[in-house]
């Protein structure tokens, strides 16, 4: 029997266990480590955002986990020993055969001064909670929408966030009332698509929400209530929400496992350079965008990896970096990008444009996920 200790119940580790779970329930068993009691996808975060949801709405419960050859435990990991596999929490410690690390990227939003005292973060749940909540009492003045980092969870969602917000506002009918800015460090919205990327700014130009490229936001005086640039430049504002710079959680950092403080692997197979020990997701190096689909497509590699060890078969073929992403454009419509990083000599990517029908896409890509990973 195969013990597989995974850590991180985000995309990546439920698509993993769930993988070993449906191919080797009997000679693989799994241990699924998450501090939190449940998962919320990434995007279920803006729907609660601007008040589409619930909170408990779209709150899914580990303990409805029931799958076969897998172990779900609740507890805070406190360190990792990559050289032994071996995992302690605040309540028990596990020695591994293979151990799986997918502990995603945390938010910093110490590392840009000023940052928590004049401004707010949406990419928590608990983030997007505290925004929602401030939301109904701005009527009018200076939006900042910012990205502080150049890696960053869900490339799309700074812009699907100002479209919506335009939405808000104008169903509130204070749109008039309020301008929108957004800054970003990179050149375009999304960098491997100019298409994809035309049609996001022409989307922001028509709303009138003004989009800065190549711009970063060292930081804010909370008093004067100004974003100050790291090229010279100052913006004042009324409502500063912002993606705050990502870094790996502190364990991995102090685990020996980071190099320029992320994890090093193979894009092919996600091994680490330490036998038996995987990373995948956000917190690792590997060159494509920190985002929910690509962590489940890299887990799948590494699922095959360990059922052809168990069944002494043919590993799987390398990571193709190949992933489906939805964006919101407002009015219920989404577009669509079928995007693939590592198959050729350079990524490519194919739009689609916004429409209803794709809103009904993405809702059966989180309902398909939720029945598979969850059983309902």
């Amino acid at each position: 029997m195969q013990r597989v200790v995974v850590l991180g119940a985000g995309f990546a580790g439920l698509e993993l266990a769930t993988r070993l779970s449906e191919a080797v329930p009997d000679e693989a068993h799994v241990v699924l480590i998450d501090q939190a009691p449940w998962f919320m996808f990434g995007f279920s975060k803006l729907d609660v955002l601007f008040g589409r949801k619930r909170p408990d709405d779209v709150k899914l419960h580990y303990d409805r986990l029931a799958k076969p050859g897998v172990e779900f435990r609740c507890e805070r990991i406190t360190a990792i020993d990559p050289e032994r596999r071996r995992v302690v929490t605040d309540a028990d410690t596990y020695d591994a055969d293979v151990l799986v690390v997918a502990l995603g990227a945390d938010l910093d939003p110490a590392a840009t001064p000023g940052l928590e005292a004049a401004g707010y973060e949406f990419y928590t749940p608990s983030g997007a909670e505290r925004l929602r909540d401030a939301l109904p009492s701005f009527d009018s003045g200076a939006v900042v929408i910012s990205v502080l980092g150049g890696f960053f969870k869900c490339p799309p969602a700074p812009y699907e966030t100002a479209l919506m917000l335009h939405d808000y506002l104008a169903r509130r009918g204070v749109r008039d009332r309020a301008s929108i800015t957004l800054f970003t460090p990179l050149s375009m919205p999304i960098p491997i698509s100019t298409e994809t990327s035309s049609a996001i700014v022409g989307a922001l130009d028509e709303r009138d929400i003004e989009f800065c490229p190549e711009s970063l936001v060292s930081h804010l005086d909370p008093r004067a209530k100004v974003a100050h640039l790291r090229d010279g430049r100052s913006i004042g504002f009324d409502l500063f929400m912002a993606i705050p710079i990502h870094r790996a959680p502190p364990v991995v950092e102090e685990s020996g496992l980071t190099e320029d403080g992320w994890i090093p692997v193979d894009p092919a197979t996600f091994a680490t350079r330490f036998p038996g020990v995987y990373a995948v997701g956000d917190v690792t190096s590997a060159p494509v965008p920190r985002a929910g689909v690509i962590a489940e497509g890299e887990a799948a590699v590494v699922a095959d990896t360990i059922i052809a060890a168990i069944r002494s078969g043919e590993p799987p073929p390398p990571y193709q970096g190949k992933a489906v992403c939805y964006i919101e454009f407002g009015g219920d419509e989404v577009a669509k990008v079928d995007v693939n990083f590592l198959s050729g000599a350079q990524p490519t990517a194919v739009y689609h444009p916004p429409s209803v029908d794709l809103a009904g896409e993405k809702a059966h890509f989180g309902s398909s996920r939720r029945a598979r990973w969850f059983g309902y």
